[in-house]
């Protein structure tokens, strides 16, 4: 079990000195036991106003060095982590409380997007334009932007700050991150992890990268700050409500990912043992705690007997209990609010008229600082105003439907936007659910749940979960900032649109 003794042996091995974790007002304690891991040191809001000033003065000099350049520093970085993935993947699943293997999978994402912009760092491309005006060329350049100001959440504590470190510093950009207080021993990791990659390579300049330790003023100050044009928040919508309008303000930018009410459709078509399989990862796994946490289950009627049956089958199947041991599916909740909050949210379902299977906590005797629960399953009569809101737990709402039309409606009919399937044997049900008539969020999926994306497909949500994106596809576009170039290589001056203006002969 997780004590201060293992987690400083982790964490000398992922290059963080003890000093670093004791004598600080920060108290971290690892949801599996609620054991005393650390006790980290909180920063002041000077200290945040220097890390900013400091990574201001080396974007000077990280824009000029060319992007392949820059995308050698994240390659190395995504060696590293290679060479520290049992290290990390175990760190992460002390400090948050997933299962290992999850944990481990968060470093692999964190490797996989440095490949990805190691790659993209000699594709930073423009286009070339035609233009109207004979002799003339027109085309695009994108330049770095700046400071990139980084808001992260604890149930992903290391792979969205890198979603977004290596896409800025291949951009030319440079990284304040405000880590969750929850799970501030993993961000001094990746600092560390990235420091030894840099010392690897001349002329980075220092200041390139800070963490900053603290809470909701840190982000505040964040949004209200000129030097970070770009400022990326993972959290609640609560969160992205207090920072968007200060960002807005002062003209800056903002990638919010926010909240995800996610919900997936079974039709009469589907492959049951298959959609079953996706539905028991997506709603149970992390302990129902991710973003693309499946919330909402909308099966048609022919359907609902026996699927219903089904997954409750295998949710009693489920092993649930210490993260760290081989075989364990599902670990703790992050700690006693999200137990309180998903209590309150299942005797607000049984008033709805819910039938619930499970839900109940487990292990209390044995590690009373720690919030094990069984992933509940709330058969709703129709969608409820509990079912429109997102619970950050293990608990999946049950609705049946008849019309196709009706349960997209109903699946839309959240102020979330985030990810979504449809399990389905019909081509027009698919093409249907992911048509402008389909669908409403940012990620739509067919036949795979809605949680597990890939770091190649561009990872954001609309409505309220803010319309952010962040890792592949083109997100890289929102580090850095476009200019439009017109070259007139002839000796002629013709203007666009044929307007004449010669007072000069």
């Amino acid at each position: 079990m997780p004590s201060a003794a293992s987690v400083r042996g982790l964490m000398a091995e992922l290059g963080v000195s003890e000093a670093a974790l004791s004598g600080g007002g920060l108290a971290v304690r690892s949801p599996i036991n609620g054991a005393l891991i650390a006790e980290v040191r909180l920063h002041a809001k000077a200290e945040c106003e220097s890390a900013i000033e400091a990574a201001d003065a080396a974007f000077r000099l990280w824009r000029m060095v060319p992007a392949p350049q820059r995308g050698e520093l994240v390659r190395l970085f995504g060696e590293e982590l290679r060479i520290s993935k049992a290290a990390f993947g175990q760190l992460i699943a002390v400090e948050t409380g997933k299962i290992l293997q999850e944990g481990l999978g968060e470093v692999q994402e964190m490797i996989d997007i440095c490949g990805f912009a190691a790659g993209l760092s000699r594709q930073l491309y423009g286009l070339t334009l035609p233009s109207e005006r004979p002799g003339h060329r027109m085309m695009e350049t994108w330049h770095p932007l700046g400071v990139v100001g980084i808001i992260t959440a604890f149930n992903f504590p290391a792979a969205v700050w890198a979603w977004n470190a290596a896409i800025a510093l291949v951009c030319g950009d440079t990284l304040v991150w405000k880590p969750s207080e929850k799970a501030p021993l993993c961000a001094l990791a990746c600092q560390a992890l990235l420091e030894r990659a840099a010392m690897q390579l001349e002329k980075i300049p220092p200041g390139i990268s800070a963490v900053v330790l603290g809470g909701p003023e840190l982000a505040e100050a964040f949004a209200a700050d000129p030097r970070l044009p770009l400022v990326s928040a993972t959290g609640s919508t609560r969160m992205g409500r207090a920072l968007a309008p200060k960002i807005a303000q002062r003209f800056g930018r903002a990638i919010l990912e926010l909240g995800g009410n996610n919900g997936a459709i079974v039709t009469p078509s589907a492959d049951l043992a298959l959609a079953a399989r996706a539905i028991l990862f997506a709603a149970a796994g992390t302990a129902g705690q991710r973003c693309t946490s499946l919330r909402r289950l909308l099966l048609h009627a022919s359907v609902y007997d026996d699927f219903v049956t089904r997954l409750k089958t295998a949710y009693a199947q489920i092993a649930i209990g210490n993260p760290l041991a081989d075989g364990t599916l599902v670990g703790p909740l992050i700690g006693r609010a999200a137990f309180e909050s998903m209590q309150e949210s299942l005797c607000e379902a049984r008033s709805d008229g819910a039938t619930v299977t499970g839900g109940e906590r487990l292990y209390e005797d044995l590690w009373p600082e720690a919030y094990y629960v069984r992933p509940a399953i709330a058969e709703l009569p129709r969608q409820t105003a509990l079912a429109a809101r997102e619970t950050f737990a293990p608990i999946l709402y049950v609705m049946r439907y008849r019309e196709l039309d009706t349960a997209i409606s109903e699946h839309n009919a959240v102020a979330q936007g985030l990810a979504s399937s449809i399990f389905t044997n019909d081509l027009r049900e698919a093409e249907l659910f992911m048509s402008a008539r389909g669908s409403d969020c940012g990620i739509v999926n067919v036949n795979i749940g809605p949680s597990g994306a890939e770091i190649g497909g561009a990872f954001g949500g609309e409505k309220e979960t803010g319309g952010g994106r962040e890792a592949g596809s083109d997100a890289w576009k929102t580090y850095m900032r476009r200019a439009t170039n017109t070259i007139n290589f002839s000796q002629e001056l013709p203007l666009a649109q044929g307007i004449r203006f010669d007072a000069l002969r």
